[in-house]
């Protein structure tokens, strides 16, 4: 069994590795005249992110046959279509006014230039696995032209300028600007248009090493205001992480002790003087109710913490980089099916320590808890993006891969190692043995209720990253990286431990009040920042320019994926924090 575990986290690796050898680009060297692979990707609009079209779909000048390359699990997902160009970009040859090809232009090619032009269409190329953007065209303003006129007038750049930087034999940077100056006027409805495209290739010396050559994508979150951005994040989580240790040490561990010095007093005033969390201590261990989706809730946490954690190693030991095509597509497949491994031994561990049957229940709930809902929202959003046409549509053999990964590979250790679990499991010895029958709960006033608490529980962690939040949806649905992975670790170290305390704090209350149903209410508190943070999307959605029915899918269908998969991760770390503390402090009580 074991030997069956440590072969696929070999075949996990490799595919990784594989994958990962694939899209990173190769520390290439080239003479004067060498060819330098260039490759067109994909059109869109810019205010849409995820409403992507393959490059050809506009008539653009196309060779005599088009060849797609061969793209990596990671690229197909991340709706990257490479396919080969007519530009010819060698090594250190300049060029200009170079004729890329000469193409008669119908009445429908006008009018769908005109479309995509009014939506702001960019396209999208890589040359020497290097990302370059440019416009299709641009539009002008006649305000002198009457109201029932068309105030707009359409021009379609004909000619692109390419600025490339080098460094002795190796390409650093390149640029693509359509030249304004030179472009053709496509207002009116003519019947055919001649229109010669050219390009222009000019190449300049930079100090910049090949090394350094992917730092340029990262400049917009080192400018100055995004520094400034970042900062007051951090003084802000920093001043609210304090203020809350400060008050815990102050008022709950002082308190707290006073409870544990009454308690422990051998004095016959220790009956009357005995304190509300100590009443319930033949209830507080008492496993609660649905405990195989409870045990369920918690391994999956605890295996997408640890899916998280491995990926920031991965983008600090720099495998992870902004554009690296597919990368991280990639390693979240394979790291969620590798850290199956934890979810699986966690659920059938600590269902077993509680229950001796139903184990196996739990380790299939743990395989459907996260992965079910998102299976379902990537149908419903790969069936919208496949009726727009667009390159997030995931062809056929992309998807039977994708299952093919989690039945032969995710599956296969998530039941194995839930069967390590259980037969290596320990058994829980509580401070207290339960009662039983349970003690009656006294009635409660209304701000002791489970939703009350998870406005407070959720509301103070969201606002102490409510600055890196912005910035991180910025990243992810918009064109420049606003935050590095260093900042977003020490972001959600700050908002683990926030919720850790808050979980503590509040659990210590809820026991002082005789409630002892505490189980899945420090997960519901725990998880509810995600909420705040899933609310926050649709302030940010309302702000942006992003529109139109694919758009507007994609955006709540993958925030909502993420979030709940953060209400997961933080409701584990909440109960276990909570769990912790409440075998201390009732291991330390002396019960006659």
């Amino acid at each position: 069994m074991t030997l069956h575990l440590i072969a696929a986290f070999v075949v996990t690796l490799a595919l990784f590795a594989v994958e990962s050898a694939a899209s990173s680009p190769a520390n290439r060297h080239y003479n004067a005249g060498d060819d330098v692979p260039l490759f067109v990707n994909k059109v869109g609009p810019f205010r849409n992110p995820s409403e992507t079209y393959e490059f050809y779909e506009l008539p653009f000048c196309r060779p005599d046959r088009v060849i797609q390359t061969k793209q990596t699990l990671g690229e197909v997902l991340n709706g990257d279509r490479l396919a080969n160009a007519l530009y010819d970009l060698k090594f250190l040859e300049a060029k200009s006014r170079a004729t890329l090809c000469q193409k008669k232009l119908t009445q429908g090619d006008i009018r769908r230039f005109r479309q995509v032009i009014l939506n702001d269409y960019y396209f999208q190329m890589y040359y020497d696995d290097l990302p370059l953007w440019g416009f299709i065209g641009k539009t002008e303003e006649q305000s002198w032209v009457l109201e029932d006129g068309n105030k707009l007038k359409f021009y379609l750049f004909k000619h692109v300028n390419f600025d490339v930087l080098y460094n002795g034999d190796q390409v650093i940077e390149i640029n693509a600007l359509g030249d304004p100056n030179d472009a053709v006027d496509i207002t009116d409805d003519a019947a055919e248009l001649d229109v010669e495209f050219t390009y222009s290739v000019s190449w300049y010396e930079t100090s910049t090493v090949y090394q350094y050559r992917m730092a340029r994508y990262t400049r917009a979150s080192l400018l100055a205001v995004h520094k400034k951005i970042h900062w007051l994040s951090f003084v802000n989580s920093a001043v609210i992480l304090l203020l809350l240790m400060g008050l815990l040490i102050a008022f709950f561990f002082r308190r707290l002790r006073n409870d544990l010095r009454m308690s422990s007093s051998g004095d016959d005033e220790g009956e009357d003087k005995e304190v509300g969390w100590k009443y319930v201590h033949g209830d507080v261990f008492r496993h609660p109710q649905n405990m195989s989706l409870f045990c369920a809730f918690l391994a999956t946490g605890a295996q997408l913490l640890t899916m998280a954690f491995l990926l920031f190693v991965l983008a600090f030991v720099g495998t992870l980089y902004p554009y690296n095509r597919g990368a991280l597509c990639t390693a979240c497949v394979m790291v969620y099916a590798l850290t199956s491994v934890v979810g699986g031994y966690i659920s059938a561990s600590f269902h077993s320590q509680f229950e001796a049957t139903g184990w196996g229940k739990t380790v299939f709930l743990t395989g459907i808890l996260y992965l079910g809902p998102f299976f379902i929202t990537m149908s419903i959003l790969n069936t919208v993006a496949v009726s727009y046409g667009a390159t997030a549509g995931l062809p056929f053999g992309t998807i039977m891969v994708v299952l093919l990964i989690c039945v032969f590979l995710a599956f296969p250790l998530l039941i194995l190692s839930g069967i390590i679990g259980y037969t290596f499991r320990s058994e829980f010895q509580p401070p207290s043995a339960p009662k039983r029958h349970p003690r009656e709960i006294p009635k409660l006033g209304w701000y002791r209720k489970t939703l009350p608490q998870m406005l407070l529980a959720g509301l103070l962690p969201s606002s102490a990253v409510a600055l890196e939040l912005h910035s991180l949806y910025t990243t992810f649905w918009g064109y420049k990286i606003t935050t590095l992975p260093a900042i977003l670790f020490v972001s959600f170290a700050i908002l683990c431990l926030l919720t850790a305390i808050l979980s503590i704090g509040m659990t210590y209350i809820q026991l002082s009040v005789e409630d002892h149903q505490w189980w899945w209410r420090t997960v519901l508190r725990g998880g509810s920042p995600a909420i705040f943070m899933l609310l926050y999307s649709v302030y940010f959605f309302s702000r942006s320019s992003m529109s139109g029915i694919l758009q507007t899918s994609f955006f709540f269908g993958y925030t909502a994926c993420l979030c709940y998969g953060i209400f997961l991760m933080l409701g584990a770390v909440s109960f276990c924090a909570s769990f912790v503390f409440v075998c201390r402090i009732y291991r330390a009580v002396k019960y006659e």
